[in-house]
């Protein structure tokens, strides 16, 4: 699987294509060698980070999906979702694709490079998990669970924030409802 999408270079606010593909042991890799090092040094070091634990479960299980974005040969951004067993809170007995792990690449974050290296990898991550839910037939329907530093991220992607999980070490619960899609011609 591979998908084009459209992102923004930081330093000039150009239209860059990159892709969303697989993920590879390659994008482990990279994780490890190229992020973890700069998201330490900047205290940016995410909890429950384990990517070969994700990758290995991507690989055995038909359930879980792995995907990177790709630009230049470089991996830009990491996405592992669950595709049948979670439910939504919002409207009850209704699955969604729950996203267990969603990254971009230390230098497209401001806090270690401003202006970033790339803007929109998020955002392209979570369009496409959407797209995903669709193809699923579950409407577009999407949950994760948030740190509090990325809270504000999905407050402003239109995710409903439905409050702080107990079981789920208090992090936040953020869903996106069923997508109302417009009518072609209406």
């Amino acid at each position: 699987m591979s998908k084009n999408i459209y992102l923004n270079r930081g330093a000039d606010n150009s239209t860059v294509e990159a892709t969303i593909m697989n993920l590879a042991t390659k994008h482990v890799e990279d994780f490890e060698n190229q992020w973890v090092g700069l998201l330490t040094q900047y205290k940016q070091e995410d909890k429950l980070w384990d990517l070969m634990i994700k990758l290995r479960m991507v690989s055995r299980y038909d359930n879980y999906e792995g995907y990177a974005v790709e630009y230049k040969n470089q991996t830009e951004g990491l996405l592992v979702i669950e595709t049948t067993m979670h439910g939504s809170q919002i409207t009850r007995r209704k699955r969604l694709v729950y996203i267990y792990y969603i990254a971009t690449a230390p230098l497209n974050r401001k806090v270690i490079q401003n202006p970033p290296k790339l803007r929109g990898v998020g955002t392209a991550l979570l369009l496409f998990t959407r797209e995903r839910s669709l193809e699923l037939g579950y409407e577009g329907r999407v949950g994760l669970h948030s740190f509090p530093d990325s809270k504000k991220f999905y407050d402003n992607r239109g995710m409903y924030d439905l409050g702080t999980d107990e079981d789920y070490d208090e992090l936040v619960y953020f869903e996106y409802p069923a997508w109302r899609q417009r009518l072609q011609g209406g």
